[in-house]
């Protein structure tokens, strides 16, 4: 079964930092772009940072440039996004998300595969 799962949310103070981390089971992230989206309580679903399968190319929404970070670590079947400088903001479930194709979402992927989200809340 093809299954993404992400892990690191939790609570944190504005200006701290947190890293998310999404773990693929069932099949190897070699050959897909992963997508960070989040999704904020009354918002639509919002394109974070996305990672090409090679990793050479990265896109992120202007409102988290210069404080997010995406990487990935193919050998361990792992993509992560450092978040640093939070701000209160931020404060959604996070999203990691799969793409086997070209499209017309987030960093131009065509997103196939979801995680079930973990939250990320900053506030003091």
């Amino acid at each position: 079964q093809l299954q993404l799962v992400e892990s690191g949310g939790g609570l944190v103070q504005p200006g701290g930092s947190l890293r998310l981390s999404c773990a693929a089971s069932g099949f190897t992230l070699d050959y897909f772009a992963i997508g960070w989206f989040r999704q904020a309580p009354g918002k639509e679903r919002e394109g974070v940072s996305c990672i090409s399968s090679s990793g050479g190319s990265t896109n992120y929404a202007d409102s988290v440039k210069g404080r997010f970070t995406i990487s990935r670590d193919n050998a361990k079947n792992m993509v992560y996004l450092q978040m640093n400088s939070l701000k209160p903001e931020d404060t959604a479930i996070y999203y990691c998300a799969a793409a086997g194709a070209y499209g017309n979402s987030f960093g131009g992927y065509e997103y196939s595969y979801w995680g079930q989200g973990t939250q990320v809340t900053v506030s003091s």
